[in-house]
């Protein structure tokens, strides 16, 4: 098991295992296990996420597959390059990404799409070696608060020192960049906090 990527029968969070545990009765065609990251090592992108959806990730095993937030994203990647093929909302569609990579703050799927920061903290050394793995990493691109923070402390980075905005580009030393998106989620696409084009902005400053 590569350092950056939790075992499937991961205990870490009692409460996210739990939880898990449920789904495999009420869902067991399911993935139910942690999410492995989606896209290659050597990318110059890396995405940031909270956790899995329950009928997104959690069911088809790829990060943002499956719900409307990764229609929003995987449009907006293959728009930009930086993936090809063709987004069928199943993790065999053939999709593949190319110059970035996906992962989650959290890589299970929790109740009510709520994380708490104890699962954050047990989810950090995952996204601290996915980081270092990456040897091209130039941007990290983080979708929400919970993941800006989250990638902030994996970096051991102060929260004060780099404010959440979206549409913010912060330096944060050593040729690496944050930046930062409100979440893809229908829930901020119906209320109009996020627009399509606001959220492609954010990728188009990158290239």
């Amino acid at each position: 098991m590569n350092a950056w990527e939790p075992a499937l029968d991961c205990v870490k969070c009692a409460r996210l295992a739990a939880f898990r545990c449920d789904n495999r009765a009420l869902y067991p065609d399911f993935y139910n296990a942690p999410v492995p990251s989606f896209g290659p090592l050597d990318a110059k992108i890396l995405i940031v996420g909270l956790a899995p959806g329950l009928k997104g990730a959690n069911r088809t095993g790829r990060p943002f597959t499956g719900d409307w937030a990764g229609d929003l994203l995987y449009a907006t990647l293959l728009k930009f390059g930086l993936a090809q093929g063709n987004y069928g909302q199943t993790a065999n569609d053939g999709l593949k990404m190319t110059h970035a990579r996906i992962t989650n703050a959290v890589r299970c799927v929790p109740p009510q799409n709520k994380v708490t920061g104890d699962e954050v903290a047990a989810c950090q050394p995952f996204l601290m070696a996915e980081i270092k793995a990456m040897p091209h990493l130039e941007t990290i691109v983080s979708l929400g608060l919970v993941s800006h923070n989250a990638v902030l402390k994996a970096l051991g980075l102060k929260q004060s020192a780099f404010p959440f905005a979206h549409g913010a580009l912060h330096d944060l030393g050593g040729g690496l960049v944050l930046a930062d998106s409100y979440h893809c989620s229908r829930y901020n696409t119906n209320t109009g906090r996020l627009s399509e084009e606001m959220f492609e902005a954010v990728f188009k400053a990158l290239l």
